[in-house]
């Protein structure tokens, strides 16, 4: 009798787990190392809070100011030079709606002081926020994937945009004082901080509470980030990138022009080259920070404005090359920044 042999089971699924992105939180680390590291070399600790507070709140006006770039040179890859112009056209624009808030801003009560700053903010982000949707239809559209061109063209809209602004302000510099309630400084015991800068950082970590949650909480975010990741990709799968490139260029511009009131209130003068003057510390942050990463720009931008500080109150002539050091430091340990999101 012929014993048949029973057929074999079917090999069982073989299931492997997709790999997790691994969370780096060194560069979290690097702020507080700073702060610490400095502490022994201030020597006294009124000093180092003054100093590490005032830092905190110059980083916070910079990422302002550098997020939206951050976001631009990611997603669209273009090298945009032009975008002091919107700084500068923001401060301007924030003196002129507060001409009429006179009123408002020489009274001593706090929330007329910044309910004319709200206005003045708004308005600064309105019209920049057009004059970004107009720059890029005229002047960045023509250019996409041509680097040089772009430097050239985005370099040239900048002069223009400086010279016009003398036509329309004047050459001359003006004064923007801080309104009556933000004048001074809040005493905590010994130590004295002023309140402008209070403002600042909590104006900065709204802002970066606000990127965040539209990066990592909407269906807005989610195209972003791919679109930053693989623009190819989210344009195969239906979606109009180009408008997102649109709306991106005119977020950026319009954080640019928030950053340029709150820039120009921090100097108390204004300019008509003051875009131009800190777009050398932008650019630091944004390649320290990793090109597309709001994370990145954070840190990136905290680091810097601590590090001028630290280093203008322990060796000021050292100031002025502390961040291109501190570029380079980082460069040789992370070439691609401290939270690198594009791989261009």
């Amino acid at each position: 009798m012929t014993q048949t042999t029973p057929p074999a089971a079917p090999p069982a699924a073989v299931t492997t787990a997709v790999p997790g992105r691994r969370f780096d939180a060194v560069p979290l680390v690097l702020v507080p190392l700073l702060a610490l590291v400095a502490l022994p070399l201030v020597g006294s600790i009124n000093s180092w809070i003054t100093l590490t507070v005032a830092g905190l709140a110059m980083g916070m006006m910079i990422f302002v100011i550098a997020s939206g770039l951050t976001l631009i040179f990611g997603l669209m890859d273009v090298l945009n030079f032009g975008h002091g112009a919107f700084i500068a056209v923001g401060a301007y624009v924030a003196l002129s709606a507060l001409g009429p808030l006179a009123g408002w801003i020489q009274t001593d009560a706090l929330g007329w002081n910044l309910a004319a700053l709200l206005v003045a903010a708004l308005a600064a982000m309105a019209v920049t926020g057009v004059l970004g949707l107009a720059f890029e239809r005229v002047i960045v559209r023509p250019v996409y994937g041509q680097h040089l061109k772009q430097i050239l063209i985005t370099m040239g809209g900048l002069i223009v945009a400086e010279q016009l602004i003398r036509v329309v302000w004047g050459a001359d510099q003006k004064p923007m004082p801080l309104p009556a309630g933000l004048r001074g400084a809040v005493l905590f015991g010994d130590i004295a901080v002023e309140k402008f800068r209070l403002l600042a950082v909590v104006v900065g970590l709204s802002v970066l509470g606000a990127m965040l949650l539209v990066l990592n909480r909407t269906r807005l975010g989610l195209l972003i980030r791919a679109g930053v990741e693989n623009g190819e990709m989210v344009e195969a799968l239906g979606y109009r990138i180009r408008r997102l490139f649109v709306a991106v260029f005119v977020a950026g511009s319009a954080l640019a022009g928030l950053g340029g009131t709150l820039w120009a209130l921090y100097r108390e003068t204004l300019t008509a080259d003051i875009g131009a003057e800190v777009m050398v510390l932008v650019f630091i942050v944004i390649i320290i920070g990793g090109l597309g990463s709001v994370g990145g720009c954070f840190i990136g931008a905290l680091l810097v404005a601590l590090t001028a500080n630290y280093t203008g109150y322990l060796a000021p002539k050292f100031a002025l090359v502390s961040n291109i050091v501190l570029m380079v430091a980082v460069l040789m340990v992370r070439p691609n920044g401290l939270w690198p999101v594009a791989k261009r």
